[in-house]
């Protein structure tokens, strides 16, 4: 063998080890609030779609995304899951390093104004609850903003009832202390209080709350991390996308709808399988497209109630990119079940 051909083999050799090697792996920390919609990203673990472009996520539980976004802009999560609060707004306002990114949660939502039980007959109309102690998961939070639009379509506002702030778990305990008089409540804890009997359903936001359909939870990401790595985070995208639309297939009855609720169950997302049959989920985008006249809609919210003074323009608060590319690399979302009637995950 010439010493060429020696060069030539030799450098055969090197270039076939190297695409032998694995890539590096990047770990992703994500905090995510509590929810059913919570089975795309386990899902998307499952599955293995994040491994396949080389991420390792990890999973933060959370109570609210509007207690995180500190853990956000420093870096200590890259993303984070959860309500658009007002929060948001304020760091946004600060220049600090977030934006929204997708869709995590739109209508329909499964979201309910739940009463106490002994209060079903006493409270017919949201002007009733005037005085009346209402539980939401975070003052600023998208829960606040959902109650505060509902009580205004019958004459009252958010300054004329006392919010009580609890985490979802502890709702179903303040109702049977009668310690609150209303929550409003998402899955799975709607299903929860009312298998229960610890509260009754009362008042749904997507009834009543415009503009609609309301993109009322977020996927949310550090900038500065995103740009430093960029590749990452697109490719995280592209897998969650995936993901996402796996969801949407078991939301609306696919062949797939065994496995995504066996996940829930094993998971304890929620723990009682029935009602994962019984009651709807939430539902998403399957392109991961955010209403932005729901989230601007917000921002003027929480800037009436003095919750925020932001008054941002559209650009500044989301960045469709990552959820276009994502889209690109993917084929045309199309439904399973073409028997399904469900609204929402289309």
């Amino acid at each position: 063998m010439t010493a060429a051909l020696r060069t030539a083999a030799a450098s055969l050799v090197l270039l076939a080890s190297l695409g032998a090697a694995p890539a590096q792996e990047t770990t992703i920390n994500i905090g995510l609030v509590r929810s059913i919609s919570n089975g795309a990203n386990l899902w998307g673990v499952e599955k293995g779609y994040f491994k396949e472009v080389g991420i390792n996520l990890k999973i933060e539980e959370l109570d609210t995304s509007a207690n995180v976004l500190a853990m956000l802009a420093q870096n200590r999560l890259q993303i984070i899951e959860g309500g658009v609060s007002a929060g948001y707004f304020n760091g946004l306002q600060k220049n600090l390093p977030i934006t929204m990114v997708m869709d995590r949660v739109s209508s329909p939502l499964g979201h309910n104004l739940m009463l106490r039980p002994d209060l079903k007959d006493q409270i017919t109309r949201l002007g009733q609850l005037k005085g009346k102690v209402i539980a939401t998961n975070g003052h600023g939070a998208v829960s606040t903003y959902e109650v505060g639009r509902m009580l205004e379509t019958d004459g009252i506002t958010i300054a004329d009832v006392e919010i009580k702030v609890l985490p979802f778990p502890q709702m179903s305990v303040a109702f049977r202390n009668k310690a609150i008089d209303a929550a409003i409540v998402i899955p799975p804890f709607t299903a929860q209080l009312i298998e229960g009997g610890f509260a009754v359903p009362f008042k749904d936001p997507d009834d009543l709350v415009k503009p609609h359909p309301m993109s009322i939870a977020v996927s949310m990401i550090n900038t500065e991390w995103a740009k430093a790595s960029d590749r990452a985070a697109r490719n995280y995208y592209s897998a969650y996308l995936r993901a996402v639309r796996d969801y949407c297939q078991a939301y609306h009855g696919g062949a797939n709808r065994a496995a995504m609720i066996d996940l829930l169950v094993r998971t304890k997302t929620e723990t009682r399988e029935p009602l994962l049959h019984k009651y709807p989920w939430p539902a998403r985008s399957p392109n991961g497209a955010i209403n932005t006249a729901s989230v601007m809609d917000m921002q003027k919210w929480y800037g009436e109630s003095k919750m925020t003074t932001a008054n941002l323009p559209l650009e500044r608060i989301i960045d469709t990119s990552y959820g276009r590319e994502a889209v690109a690399k993917l084929p045309p979302f199309v439904l399973e079940n073409k028997d399904s009637k469900l609204p929402g995950c289309r």
